[in-house]
């Protein structure tokens, strides 16, 4: 695999209206973490005293975070409501030469700056909200 331009990496959230997922962000660093939880089952007849896990048993967990600015702000009102409504909603990470991932995710963080001589920059997290797709290129 080849290095790849890290403005390739789209945020999108689902655009009811029009049936389609919309970029709502210039999101200029970003990060997906993929996560799960393990169930211990370890006893005094595991050999070795080595840990034992159950296969298939923990959930499973994807994080996003990123920075950057709104690309309008109708894209700003979206992000913003979706928060403060404490809503999940469905959001498309397109990863370039990886693939796409979709699903329900809930923003759990969401930061404004500013420089007195620049533009308004936001930070957000989302948390997966449930069963998520991936499909490779």
């Amino acid at each position: 695999m080849t290095a790849q331009k890290g403005k390739d990496l789209l945020l999108k959230v689902y655009d009811s209206e029009n049936s389609t997922f919309e970029t709502v962000a210039g999101m200029r660093s970003r990060r997906i973490a993929f996560n799960a939880d393990v169930v211990d089952i370890t006893d005094f007849e595991s050999a070795g005293r080595w840990r034992e896990l159950l296969a298939g048993s923990g959930a499973q967990r994807a994080s996003i975070s990123g920075s950057g600015i709104f690309k309008d702000a109708a894209s700003d009102a979206t992000i913003r409501s979706l928060f403060f409504n404490a809503q999940t909603e469905r959001f498309e990470v397109t990863i370039p030469d990886f693939g796409t991932l979709t699903g329900a995710f809930q923003i759990t963080a969401l930061e404004y700056g500013a420089n007195h001589d620049g533009e308004i920059t936001f930070e957000l997290a989302l948390e997966s909200a449930g069963a998520l797709s991936f499909m490779a290129v």
